[in-house]
C-alpha cells in the first residue's frame, strides 16, 4: 500500500512538471515572437477591407492591490500585461489599473472584494483565414494556445474571461469550487464572438 502511494505521488509530481514545463515554452516561444506583417493594429472603428478580418482582444481582470504579498509583486500597477502572440508576431496589452472595492453580485463571486481592476483593448486587421492565438501572463507562468478562424470583411471579437484560482483554506459544505481574484489568475476562457 505504502508503494502505491509513492508511485501515485511520483505521478502527480510528474505530471504537474509536465504541465509547468509545457507552459514555459509556449512562454518562451511568446517571448521570441519575432514575425512582422502578421497584423497590423488598428483604430476599433476602422471599416473592413477585402481578404482581411478584424479583431478586438479583450480582457477584464481583477488582480489584488499591490505589495499584498511581496514587495517585488507587479500585480496591481501599470507593470502587469497580457502578451498576444498570433502566428509568430507578438502584442502587448497594456491595462490601466484602477482601484474597485465591489461587492457581490452573486452567490460565490470570484471579483468581490477591494483588488485592482485592468481593462486591456487592442484592434488588429489579420488576413483572413485560421490563426493560431496564444495569450501569456509571463508574470504569472500562463500561457493558453487556440486556433481561431476568421472570415473576410468580418468584424470580430476575442473575449479573454479570466479563471480565477481557487480559495485556500478548509472547504466548507457548499464551497466546493469557489475562486477569488485575490488568489490569483489560472489561465482564461478564450471567447470568439460572445
Amino acid at each position: 500500500m505504502r508503494h502505491t502511494f509513492s508511485f501515485f505521488l511520483l505521478m502527480a509530481v510528474l505530471l504537474i512538471a509536465a504541465g509547468c514545463a509545457g507552459n514555459h515554452e509556449l512562454i518562451k516561444a511568446a517571448g521570441i515572437g519575432t514575425r512582422q506583417g502578421v497584423f497590423q493594429e488598428i483604430s476599433p472603428d476602422a471599416a473592413p477591407m477585402p481578404g482581411y478580418a478584424d479583431l478586438r482582444i479583450y480582457s477584464s481582470l481583477k488582480t489584488h492591490l499591490p505589495g499584498a504579498y511581496t514587495v517585488k509583486d507587479i500585480h496591481g500597477t501599470a507593470a502587469f500585461r497580457i502578451m498576444v502572440d498570433i502566428d509568430g508576431q507578438t502584442t502587448e496589452l497594456q491595462g490601466d489599473p484602477r482601484r474597485e472595492n465591489s461587492e457581490a453580485r452573486m452567490a460565490r463571486d470570484p471579483e468581490a472584494g477591494d483588488g485592482m481592476r485592468y481593462r486591456f483593448s487592442k484592434s488588429i486587421r489579420i488576413k483572413a483565414g485560421t490563426h493560431r492565438v496564444l495569450i501569456v501572463i509571463p508574470s504569472d507562468g500562463i500561457a493558453q494556445e487556440q486556433e481561431i478562424t476568421l472570415t473576410e470583411r468580418s468584424r470580430n471579437s476575442l473575449n479573454l474571461e479570466p479563471v480565477y484560482d481557487a480559495t485556500a483554506g478548509k472547504k466548507r459544505i457548499g464551497s466546493y469550487g469557489e475562486t477569488s481574484f485575490k488568489r490569483g489568475i489560472r489561465g482564461f476562457r478564450m471567447v470568439l464572438n460572445g
